[in-house]
């Protein structure tokens, strides 16, 4: 019992730090380019419901905790309007409001009365600053640490396996996939899982010749690193394990910022790629997840990361590190997510900025009215889902069913 608790404690944490990271950067993306742009700001909230904690700043922000550590919000001088982009007649009631109350030279200090690119810029400086975000993690830990990568060479190739069939042989080494070229092993696993059911063609040297093979990567149910028997793609390939074979990377800050840079580009284009698939119905969505999904993974991470630690400095070190890789990874997803066209996320408040932009004038309220409704639903649809599949992975539906 002790030991489940324990367990429970360190995914708890280990989720809701890296949830707090990123959310937390994310409104203060919002949040400083509301400052730049001069616009009046009300409260930042870290968590929803009543504050445990909250101050104010010398210019009259309030800045608070609140009890329900899941997510936060920037709330502007006079948004009142969940949307906050209100249709015309509610702008008129509020510019008189405000001029009766504050005098007309104050209309500028509020969010609503800002020009439409400054509101724009606002609405795409939280994603942005998840991007940001992702890339100042990658950076700073291949600056610090480097990177070990294994090369792509072929140690065993699984008998009946898709790369079997395809006629890969041990000590072949993996020079591209997909007209892409390949750097490490884990970019021949990433190829893998992307494209199921795909036919790739990969060029391998062999010997002093290259040569073109075509294989279908195909589900498995395997165990990953974490323990867990999961639905993976796999090609039936194993890397070779000599010592010569892995490779420690350096990277001077120029070279880290670049390699930052470039992971962060290939996790959204990855994930665009995966989505697009999933859309099209060309692999299943039971790989979508949910919150509690990403506080299993926050668990596994600080488990795996800090198993064999000496001591408490070790464990802090090891799982800061494994935490900070997750945390970066998530924020390119959330900063992706918050750009989707849809009401209530970010990238439907620049949809209707792009309308306000054309037509000289919001949205009519009825029109915004229903599009938050549907995109409230679209989004909480998903997020039922993903629990529905994070239930199903933690076996609790089996268990409920007696199964």
């Amino acid at each position: 019992m002790i030991g489940i608790l324990q367990s429970l404690g360190t995914t708890l944490l280990s989720y809701l730090l890296v949830l707090t990271l990123v959310v937390t950067v994310h409104e203060l993306g919002h949040f400083l380019a509301a400052k730049a742009c001069r616009v009046a700001i009300d409260r930042f909230s870290i968590g929803f419901g009543k504050a445990l904690v909250s101050w104010k700043d010398r210019s009259g922000v309030e800045w608070r905790i609140g009890w329900i550590p899941f997510g936060g919000y920037v709330r502007f001088a006079g948004d009142e309007n969940a949307a906050s982009v209100p249709d015309h007649e509610d702008l008129e009631s509020m510019r008189r409001d405000i001029v009766k109350r504050e005098g007309v030279q104050a209309l500028g200090r509020y969010y609503h009365f800002k020009p439409v690119w400054q509101r724009a810029i606002i609405a795409a400086a939280g994603p942005a600053a998840n991007f940001a975000l992702a890339i100042t993690l990658f950076a700073g830990l291949l600056m610090v640490f480097g990177q070990y990568v294994v090369t792509p060479r072929v140690g065993e190739v699984t008998a009946g396996s898709p790369a079997a069939r395809a006629g890969f042989l041990p000590r072949d080494l993996v020079v591209k996939a997909d007209g892409h070229p390949i750097a490490s092993f884990d970019d021949v696993a990433q190829v893998a899982q992307l494209r199921v059911n795909l036919p790739t063609q990969f060029v391998v040297r062999r010997g002093a010749a290259e040569v073109t093979l075509t294989a279908t990567p195909e589900w498995q149910l395997r165990e990953d690193q974490f323990g867990h028997n999961r639905k993976q793609g796999t090609l039936g390939l194993r890397p070779t394990v000599s010592a010569a074979d892995v490779i420690h990377l350096t990277y001077n800050p120029i070279q880290a910022v670049e390699g930052g840079v470039q992971r962060t580009y290939n996790v959204l284009s990855s994930t665009i790629f995966y989505l697009g698939r999933m859309v099209s119905g060309q692999v299943s969505a039971d790989q979508l997840r949910g919150p509690l999904g990403i506080a299993r993974l926050s668990g596994d991470v600080a488990r795996v990361t800090t198993q064999g630690a000496p001591d408490i400095g070790a464990v802090i070190l090891h799982g800061g590190v494994g935490l900070l890789q997750l945390a970066a990874l998530i924020s390119v997803s959330i900063g992706f997510l918050n750009l989707l066209p849809i009401p209530v996320l970010d990238g439907g408040h620049l949809l209707f900025y792009a309308y306000e932009a054309m037509a000289r004038r919001p949205l009519a309220a009825k029109v915004q009215a229903a599009g938050y409704r549907l995109g409230l639903a679209l989004v909480l649809g998903l997020l039922l889902f993903g629990t529905w599949n994070d239930l199903q992975q933690l076996s609790v539906l089996k268990i409920l069913g007696g199964s």
